[in-house]
């Protein structure tokens, strides 16, 4: 019979450090490292302090009923309010600010001939006594944001548009045909409608041309300025500055025009 095989290598009789015995008999423990012992601790007072905190909102309800309201009601920022864009708006709800009204009574001559083969047998005269009215202010929905500074302590400072006539109207109720004249044996043209058509237009340019020359834009100009500070002042601005535009050099056409004032006929 061949020899036996030896007998394999023994294993560590101590596995673990610890279970090896000292001289003296005792096991060996190895001491902890201190990091391992800080973070034990202090997960242990964090432990103890949430049973704490527990404890006391357990005891006063409502305290806990206000702080779960607290955790699930979403935080609303304070809203943010362009006060640039809130003035135009107010502005612009004002449209036509009409701050000067010039009226004025014209006497307006209207003629119409007849003629036959070149030469003229009869003509037709009317004349009219027109009575008329032509507002002019600034229109604030130009107004933008541009035109509007903000400084500090509630001050603003608004641009005005250039001041312009925004209409200008006949009082039909106040005008009347004076004269209407068909000539000699009434050879003139009967065609009164149209004269006193023409009449009324001549009638409204006459008026225009007289409010541009007394300076009607002028003063339109000047009371916007002090309408538009007393509105601001109301809105809750300490120091308001509004700022008007020179009136065009050529008085400019009315935005509206017509040959009767509304709500008369």
């Amino acid at each position: 019979m061949g020899a036996a095989p030896p007998d394999p290598k023994p294993s560590n009789p101590w596995p673990r450090e610890t279970d090896r015995p000292l001289a003296s008999g005792r096991r060996f423990y190895p001491r902890p490292h201190p990091l391992t012992t800080l973070v034990q601790a202090l997960g242990g007072g964090a432990l103890l302090l949430a049973g704490l905190v527990l404890v006391g909102l357990w005891r006063s309800p409502d305290r806990l009923a206000a702080l779960t309201r607290g955790w699930l009601t979403p935080t609303v920022s304070a809203p943010q309010v362009d006060v640039r864009s809130v003035v135009v708006q107010q502005l612009r709800g004002a449209s036509d600010l009409t701050t000067a009204i010039f009226a004025m009574e014209a006497v307006v001559p209207s003629r119409s001939d007849r003629t036959v083969a070149g030469y003229v047998i009869g003509s037709t005269n009317l004349l009219y006594i027109a009575y008329g009215e032509v507002r002019a202010g600034v229109d604030l929905s130009q107004i933008t944001a541009q035109d509007i500074q903000v400084g500090e302590q509630t001050s603003l400072r608004l641009t005005l548009p250039p001041p312009q006539i925004l209409d200008s109207k006949l009082d039909l109720t106040r005008s009347t045909v004076y004269d209407y004249d068909r000539g000699f044996l009434g050879l003139g043209p009967d065609n009164a409608p149209s004269l006193q058509d023409q009449a009324q237009r001549q009638a409204l340019a006459k008026i225009e041309a007289a409010a541009c020359s007394q300076g009607l834009l002028l003063e339109a100009n000047r009371r916007a300025q002090l309408t538009v500070e007393q509105l601001l002042a109301t809105a809750g601005f300490r120091a308001v500055t509004v700022v008007t535009q020179p009136p065009p050099a050529t008085c400019a056409s009315p935005v509206n025009s017509d040959t009767v004032i509304p709500g008369q006929s």
